[in-house]
């Protein structure tokens, strides 16, 4: 599986701690990761259009009915012939089995160039993901920044991104939207990487378990 190495000695890492002292400090704690990049097109499409409004654990569940249902392997010619019903069957709502088969459809109509999208401007891949149905402009920028591994991708309305903002920089859930807005300039060309590390920063319990940024240094501080 092909992965994303993300090191705090990287000139584009350097260069965020550079111009943002919040994120520096978060940087500093958290270090350097890795971040698997899902080099599956067509499945990381379908993945999120089945994720849509539900839960991980029922996305997940159905998504691996899906699997089985198509024999292990999610193929644009599964998707075309195995019938809404099926689909139906194994999961998905009516409206989501129609967006998984207008998926295939514009693939097979080269109106979606699948195969070649990583050669495409992040504009124009914005443009061909949301012109199927189904996909907006969140599903397509989790596609640039999990699966091409585009590095000046920021989804302000990704609501993990926005919760991890919200607690790093102690503002209040009415703000962090703007402020996302207002910082995005500021991240320049290397946005993704700042959502990478806002993610970290729930991945590992941080907002969850602490109040605030202060609260974590102060305790790791006190450790012997």
């Amino acid at each position: 599986m092909e992965k994303l190495h993300i090191r705090t000695q990287d000139s584009a890492v350097q260069s965020i701690c550079a111009t943002d002292p919040k994120l520096k400090q978060l940087i500093s704690l958290i270090g350097d990761f890795e971040v698997p990049l899902r080099s599956d097109y067509l499945s990381s499409i379908v993945r999120s259009i089945i994720g849509q409004q539900i839960s991980v654990g029922a996305a997940s569940a159905i998504y691996t009915r899906l699997l089985d249902l198509l024999g292990g392997h999610i193929t644009v010619d599964g998707l075309l012939v195995t019938s809404t019903e099926d689909l139906r069957k194994v999961g998905l709502t009516m409206r989501k089995a129609e967006y998984v088969k207008d998926l295939a459809d514009k693939i097979v109509n080269r109106e979606l160039d699948l195969r070649n999208i990583a050669a495409y401007d992040d504009d124009a891949i914005l443009k061909q993901l949301t012109n199927v149905k189904g996909i907006g402009k969140w599903t397509a920028e989790m596609f640039l920044i999990l699966s091409l591994g585009r590095q000046d991708v920021l989804a302000i309305d990704d609501l993990g991104i926005q919760r991890s903002a919200q607690w790093l920089y102690g503002i209040e859930k009415s703000e962090r939207r703007q402020l996302l807005v207002e910082k995005s300039p500021q991240w320049m060309p290397y946005r993704s990487i700042v959502s990478h590390y806002l993610w970290e920063a729930i991945h590992l319990g941080f907002v969850q378990d602490f109040d605030s940024m202060e609260e974590l240094i102060e305790t790791r501080n006190r450790l012997p």
